[in-house]
């Protein structure tokens, strides 16, 4: 049930080490001008400040979060999933984003994501 008048939204939860915090902002703020270009309407990238450790589940260990890692949780709205699906190949094949101009700082293995129908967007 996506209301056309409600945003695309993918999601991402990864764990990066502390200590590349400036080089993952780099590497954010790259990538953010790659995507709106693409028509991402926003991207938002969120550094892990208050997550708790849990017994059963929790950010830290869905993402397997080394001492040393800090969580972040961020996510790329965008106006449809029709726009997100048309942008996402070319903003993959953007040679800002290849590995040699825009490395990944930290585990792209553990990384998790996916796109996500709004529902509720007060």
């Amino acid at each position: 049930m996506n209301n056309n008048a409600y945003p695309y939204v993918d999601g991402f939860v990864a764990a990066v080490p502390t200590a590349n915090k400036a080089d993952f902002i780099e590497h954010a703020r790259a990538a953010a001008v790659v995507f709106k270009e693409h028509g991402a309407l926003r991207v938002v990238e969120c550094w892990g400040d208050d997550v708790p450790e849990g017994e059963v589940t929790s950010f830290s260990m869905a993402v397997k979060r080394k001492d040393d890692e800090t969580v972040i949780f961020s996510w790329i709205e965008w106006p449809s999933r029709a726009v997100r699906d048309e942008a996402m190949p070319k903003v993959m094949q953007d040679p800002r984003l290849q590995m040699d101009a825009n490395p990944m700082p930290f585990d792209g293995k553990r990384l998790i994501y996916g796109g996500f129908a709004s529902i509720i967007n007060e």
